[in-house]
């Protein structure tokens, strides 16, 4: 199963999500894969500790690669080369550079917005694979999209998040019909949300009216996830019994369930 975390809208917690719902599928027993497709590599920093320096280790080789087609005849590198071991088993990145910007204008050029697609379909030996977007529906999301088979969309109880959900809701639409049919909203998952507060219930109880798939498990605001990025370690391992992590044990339950 490929998912994709995806919100234009910055800083609604795509990494964080991302790496905790990872890190409980591999404690669960899956071989799990996390690819991390955002320039900044806050994914890749979270589950390694560091940012990975070697472009040539990185999902932008890949990329790269795909670039010198023409020239050399067939691609040479898979992604199973570029696949890195995290301290956690069963837990796996293969992680993001910031040379993925200069090759964007490249590669949309070239046309080349199926080929993550491809790889992953000639990829084995993994069960569940995540893969972290940007947050701006550029060639590297799109290709992610293109690539998944289910989309979760992180929503972080803003006024202004809510605003660009319905532009969010057209992009996704247009990829699914025109590149991926089999492409499924898994739904909106609630994040930051303070169950005492009025705006947070208001939201979503607005968003459930207009016929929306907001996933019943939320996740709270809490210190321990900054707590958990400074050690980098997802909060299954850093925190196993806190109530933050069984909430997105809950989340990882309900979407896995289905």
């Amino acid at each position: 199963m490929r998912r994709v975390i995806f919100n234009q809208k910055g800083g609604v917690g795509k990494s964080t999500i991302t790496c905790n719902l990872a890190a409980i599928s591999a404690v669960e027993g899956l071989r799990t894969l996390v690819i991390d497709l955002d320039i900044q590599g806050n994914a890749t920093q979270y589950l390694l500790g560091n940012k990975i320096s070697d472009a040539n280790k990185t999902i932008a080789l890949f990329f790269k690669d795909t670039l010198s087609l023409g020239l050399f005849g067939g691609q040479t590198v898979g992604l199973s080369s570029l696949v890195h071991e995290t301290p956690f088993p069963n837990l796996y990145v293969i992680g993001s550079h910031p040379e993925l910007e200069p090759l964007q204008s490249r590669l949309e050029s070239r046309h080349k917005i199926f080929k993550l697609r491809e790889a992953l379909d000639q990829l084995t030996g993994f069960d569940a694979i995540y893969i972290d977007t940007p947050p701006i529906l550029n060639f590297y999301s799109q290709s992610a999209l293109i690539a998944a088979d289910k989309c979760l969309i992180p929503f972080d109880c803003d006024a202004f998040a809510r605003d660009a959900l319905f532009s969010l809701m057209q992009a996704l639409a247009e990829v699914k019909a025109d590149h991926n049919e089999k492409l499924e909203i898994e739904g909106i998952v609630v994040n930051q949300f303070q169950r005492q507060a009025n705006l947070p219930t208001q939201l979503v109880e607005e968003l459930l009216r207009e016929g929306h798939r907001v996933l019943e498990s939320k996740i709270s605001p809490s210190v321990k996830v900054r707590e958990s990025h400074s050690h980098s370690q997802p909060l299954v391992h850093y925190a196993p019994t806190h109530k933050l992590t069984d909430e997105f044990r809950a989340l990882h339950a309900e979407i896995t369930a289905k």
